[in-house]
């Protein structure tokens, strides 16, 4: 539910980058590539009584619908549909929102999914409430939340950022799709490592690509997987791995930048040394290649630097040189828990590339409107490092008054910094 607390509307992103939209027939719904129109804008209800679900309405002034009419007869889908409801107290229009990492699945009455179809026609597009029972399909149950508006009306009482538009938009821009264009470890005496070797420039200003505005403002940052693990620096100052621990000072990587190259970052661990993808294989005859906590010999070293490409609302993936990825494995070991880059060629493990950034520490050096809404320590999580919350129920995490630092770190992301 954190995901929808404050949001007034908001776009459903399905795994496969389209949209959730309301056709202009006032009764079908389907997926769109075109995330600017209207039809893509959902209005969220909240049931009285019922904090748990949600109601979904159309720019038509329809409800999202799990109907019980099959999609297809002999088959297990069932039709989404707009509807007005003859009574409110209709669960048909009703969703849970349930969190599966960064995204969510909202369940129907009779605990079906929202589910986003591929394949050829009459699937192709289509919406269905459904139970995903092939492994090839489980992530098209999985949804990403695009805040479009937020509910002033609930933020009376707190301090609203001085960096928020006054119409309160998250994102009133139409230019919500975003494409992509389509990789040594020399020892060096750890009290060299007390400072950066590398021209350290203030901030990325205009020109920034992609995914460069979820680091821009940020000092440090904590990178969550889809596994809901986080990237980690291991204690023997080579290993780098995934942990649930995400407050733990191994998770927090500072963000450093180089001179003339705006599209790209730097990550250090708290050793000091730099997360680099190398040449060496993970294992034999497979394609992935290990990463690793380094120091190069010069700062010319390719090797350290990750390109950050913006994959929708909230994740990133993280390029290396060599135009692979940085990749969280699961499966059995020696996968589990590993960190490798790679590219996925499987459908099964395109989301093991994606990470959300969670900003820890951002720099105040070139907003100073920012002290009106952070902590002295410019913290936004000094507390709450963990996310909190049930993953089956995800339990809203609210907003304080005058404090920023302890909402939710998704919904700080979702925060667009000023320049």
């Amino acid at each position: 539910m954190e995901f929808f607390n404050k949001a007034k509307s908001v776009r459903l992103r399905s795994h496969l980058g389209k949209y959730l939209v309301a056709d202009d027939d006032e009764e079908t719904v389907r997926q769109s590539s075109n995330g600017s129109s209207r039809k893509a804008r959902w209005t969220v209800e909240f049931v009285e009584g019922n904090s748990h679900v949600i109601r979904l309405k159309s720019f038509h002034g329809k409800y999202l619908t799990a109907s019980d009419e099959p999609f297809l007869l002999g088959m297990t889908g069932k039709k989404v549909v707009q509807t007005i409801p003859t009574t409110m107290k209709d669960n048909s229009i009703e969703w849970e929102p349930i969190k599966e990492g960064f995204e969510v699945k909202l369940r129907a009455k009779g605990g079906k999914f929202l589910r986003a179809n591929g394949a050829t026609p009459p699937w192709r597009n289509s919406i269905t409430h459904d139970l995903p029972h092939r492994t090839a399909t489980q992530s098209w149950v999985l949804w990403e939340v695009d805040v479009v508006d937020i509910c002033v009306l609930d933020l009376e009482s707190e301090s609203l950022p001085s960096y928020m538009s006054p119409a309160s938009s998250f994102s009133s821009s139409p230019a919500d799709d975003f494409t992509v264009s389509d990789s040594r470890s020399p020892s060096i005496a750890p009290e060299s490592r007390s400072s950066s070797i590398f021209p350290y420039r203030s901030r990325p200003s205009s020109g920034r690509q992609n995914g460069m505005e979820l680091f821009d403002k940020a000092k440090a940052v904590r990178l969550q997987n889809h596994h809901g693990k986080y990237l980690v620096a291991d204690d023997d100052e080579q290993t780098v791995r995934q942990s649930r621990n995400g407050s733990s000072h191994k998770a927090r990587w500072t963000v450093e930048f180089i001179e003339g190259k705006p599209h790209v970052i730097l990550l250090k661990s708290h050793h000091g040394l730099y997360l680099t993808a190398t040449d060496k294989a993970f294992l034999l005859g497979m394609t992935g290649k290990k990463v690793l906590q380094t120091l190069p010999a010069t700062k010319s070293d390719t090797s350290i630097e990750w390109e950050p490409i913006k994959e929708g609302a909230f994740h990133v993936k993280l390029r290396t040189s060599q135009g692979k990825f940085l990749r969280a494995n699961g499966g059995t070991p020696p996968w589990r828990n590993s960190i490798t880059h790679d590219v996925p060629h499987r459908t099964a493990t395109q989301d093991w590339v994606l990470w959300g950034v969670d900003v820890v520490d951002i720099s105040l050096s070139d907003s100073e409107s920012l002290s009106s809404c952070t902590s002295t320590a410019s913290n936004f999580s000094a507390l709450a490092d963990d996310f909190s919350g049930s993953p089956d129920t995800g339990s809203p995490i609210v907003v304080s008054a005058g404090r920023l630092g302890h909402a939710s770190t998704r919904q700080v992301n979702r925060l667009t910094l000023p320049n």
